[in-house]
């Protein structure tokens, strides 16, 4: 909404000061309201295994451990167009390769909707998803088959 009413401003601004030309795109910002709360278990590592807020509104705050780096990462998702959050496909078929026990929750908010969103490694498609999610989930390069 306030999105909105900037640009609607300052269209009205630019019309009534003259051909200004194209106006610049608006960069996809989060919303103050972006508030994650990243829970992860049995991951093997004990630096990993926690529950930690993650904020991205103007800066990157909370006290994720990599709290830029994820805020950065979701932007590049909200970029794409991407939901970083959507479960994998049921119709999918996935390798049969286990990446630990690691599970991990997302909850809050994101871009204005209600995340609740879980993650684990019991399969291809699931590892993909974690490691696309890197560094709001943490880096597990442990694989075993």
């Amino acid at each position: 909404m306030l999105r909105r009413l900037v640009l609607a401003s300052l269209v009205t601004s630019a019309a009534g000061a003259g051909a200004l030309g194209p106006l610049p795109p608006l960069p996809l910002l989060s919303s103050p309201s972006d508030a994650l709360t990243v829970t992860i278990s049995k991951s093997g590592h004990r630096s990993a295994d926690g529950t930690f807020r993650l904020e991205c509104g103007d800066k990157a705050g909370g006290d994720h451990p990599a709290a830029t780096g994820a805020c950065t990462r979701l932007a590049e998702h909200a970029e794409a167009g991407a939901d970083p959050f959507a479960p994998v496909a049921k119709d999918r078929i996935c390798s049969l390769q286990h990446g630990g026990d690691a599970v991990a929750r997302i909850t809050g908010e994101w871009r204005g909707r209600t995340v609740d969103a879980r993650f684990s490694r019991a399969d291809g498609c699931e590892i993909e998803r974690w490691d696309n999610l890197t560094p709001v989930l943490p880096r597990l390069s442990h694989v075993r088959g």
